[in-house]
């Protein structure tokens, strides 16, 4: 699991700067921001190095803050003016290694503007090519905790003997019934879902949907349509997390 985890990071990584290059690339073609002037090869160079550079900034940026803030849009303007300060810093000395000079204090409104509105334009790029694709993650809880020994017993009581030692994935509510999701396969019981989330309140894991809880531990990639979000777990089965769910998982760190 750890080592298609890293292989699954490592090409999203690679495929993040490809769309970066990319990006820099096009701006040097365009000449952007009174570029034209400069040699092919100075702007071929200049471009998808502050592209790729900022891009950093701004992908960090977004973990650390971005994962927190619910609303697509409101995420990649909060992430973009954060990431300017920084990025205008690169720029600065990245043009004054290539061509000589820096711009002159009076410009820094215009420069701030222009990193501001092409780093907007890159991270929103880069959100919308990996709209729909899986992310992997990993909710482990710590060494230790007394929550990654499993579901309370009062829980597990309600399990058949075959499923009870069997590692807790899911909990589905389907009408009077639950339908508990473990490595030893699904089981169905009689049990109410509010009883059921009582009972689980001492276990690494939340409500995701009106009908479903799931297990930290369990999470192996998320992805994001339109606001709403859905889990892949160990096992392959995909649970929905809705909307009203989505800002207080982010704010937890769950993705």
């Amino acid at each position: 699991m750890a080592n298609l985890r890293s292989t699954v990071l490592a090409r999203r990584a690679a495929a993040e700067i490809g769309l970066m290059v990319a990006a820099g690339l096009f701006l040097g073609v365009l000449g952007a921001f009174g570029t034209d002037e400069r040699s092919w090869p100075m702007k071929m160079i200049y471009w998808p190095a502050v592209i790729v550079g900022g891009g950093v900034i701004g992908i960090a940026v977004d973990q650390i803050i971005g994962r927190r803030i619910a609303g697509f849009w409101l995420r990649l303007a909060v992430v973009s003016a954060v990431m300017t300060t920084a990025v205008m810093t690169l720029v600065w000395f990245v043009s004054a290694a290539m061509f000589g000079k820096n711009d002159q204090p009076h410009a820094l409104g215009a420069l701030f503007f222009q990193v501001l509105v092409i780093s907007f334009a890159v991270m929103t790029l880069r959100a919308l090519a990996w709209r729909g694709f899986w992310t992997p993650t990993a909710l482990a809880p710590p060494a230790g905790d007394a929550s990654a020994a499993g579901p309370p017993e009062t829980f597990r009581q309600r399990l058949p003997a075959r499923h009870r030692a069997a590692r807790l994935i899911a909990v589905e509510a389907e009408d009077h019934y639950l339908r508990v999701h473990t490595e030893a396969g699904a089981e169905l019981v009689t049990a109410r879902f509010s009883d059921a989330l009582e009972e689980l309140a001492p276990m690494a894991g939340h409500q995701t949907h009106r009908s479903w809880w799931v297990a930290a531990d369990a999470i192996e990639a998320v992805r994001w349509r339109r606001g709403r979000g859905e889990l892949r777990l160990a096992g392959g089965l995909t649970v929905p997390v809705s909307r009203t769910y989505t800002a207080a998982l982010k704010k937890e760190g769950w993705f």
